[in-house]
């Protein structure tokens, strides 16, 4: 398979994947769920004008949380002005500013759904001042508005370093603060395109710093050619910033334009970077192949003591 990206200058080299990587392995096949909820619930999203990144990013697990009635919903458009190697979601200039009306329709979409736990994301917005973190706000504050007891869990993007930004979504107390770093430091200039190690770690340093009492929480992606010392070094990193849940899932690539499965992470990996994480103080490690950030999250908040 050809690589999908050009090598610069100064840079490491393109991620190759393994002989062998392909194809899929049994124990990663997923059950496609299509039910009446499921239907439900992608009515609701068009009827509201809304984006969910379960779509977005082809997540694997999309039917089966539909079909159980949680998504996560994708606010301030569904273009990125970042074109992350590893990420689905449409890249490029946004029209137009963020939508001042999008908060409420998704209080709505909560409303309908009879959500207890509800999680929103968002693209990368850089061409906006705040990164668009008053919608994130306004979208906690809607939520809560309309549906008290639903707890509200934001995935928010670095904000380019802008901490008044981060001071705005946590002005409002989200009941989980999530900021993925994604992979280690060795491959972030190829993984995370306009994305900082440093700056990841600092954010989660300060969330927990200014509001003790708001849980955090981070994920990686394994299988991008990462060593198991690496992914031990980053986890002991984020365990350091306080950081209260991880997620470690196994990277699947969205297309053949995306970067490329390097190797396919065993369950029993999984399960020992579970015990390992826990050692290292998180109050909760999700792990195995098919986890992603927003999987089964409202146990993860549980189990996290919020």
């Amino acid at each position: 398979m050809a690589t999908p990206f050009k090598i610069i200058p100064n840079q490491p080299p393109p991620l190759v994947p393994l002989p062998g990587a392909h194809p899929r392995p049994d124990w990663l096949r997923v059950k496609f769920f299509g039910g009446e909820r499921y239907q439900d619930l992608k009515r609701i999203m068009r009827t509201l004008d809304l984006h969910t990144v379960c779509e977005s990013a082809r997540c694997p697990n999309m039917g089966e949380c539909w079909d159980h009635g949680t998504a996560t919903f994708m606010i301030l458009g569904d273009i990125c002005t970042r074109a992350c190697g590893f990420c689905a979601v449409p890249s490029g200039k946004p029209v137009g500013p963020p939508d001042e009306e999008e908060p409420m329709r998704v209080a709505e979409a909560v409303a309908r759904m009879g959500l207890r736990h509800a999680v929103v994301t968002s693209v990368n917005r850089d061409d906006q001042p705040d990164g668009g973190a008053h919608i994130f706000a306004r979208t906690i504050e809607e939520i809560r508005r309309r549906v008290p007891d639903c707890k509200v869990e934001v995935l928010i993007p670095d904000f380019r370093g802008d901490w008044n930004a981060l001071n705005e979504v946590l002005r409002v107390r989200p009941d989980v603060l999530n900021h993925n770093t994604e992979t280690v430091p060795r491959l972030y200039r190829q993984v995370r395109k306009g994305a900082l190690y440093e700056r990841s770690l600092e954010l989660l340093r300060r969330a927990k710093e200014t509001h003790p009492d708001v849980p955090t929480k981070t994920g990686l992606m394994l299988g991008l050619g990462e060593e198991k010392d690496e992914v031990l070094a980053t986890i002991a990193d984020l365990a350091k910033q306080g950081t209260d849940i991880l997620t470690l899932g196994q990277y699947l690539q969205p297309t053949r334009d995306h970067l490329p499965i390097v190797r396919y992470v065993h369950p029993d990996e999984f399960a020992e970077f579970k015990i390992l994480g826990e050692a290292m103080g998180f109050k909760h490690v999700e792990a195995g192949p098919l986890v992603r950030s927003s999987y089964h999250a409202f146990e993860q908040t549980e189990s996290a003591g919020k």
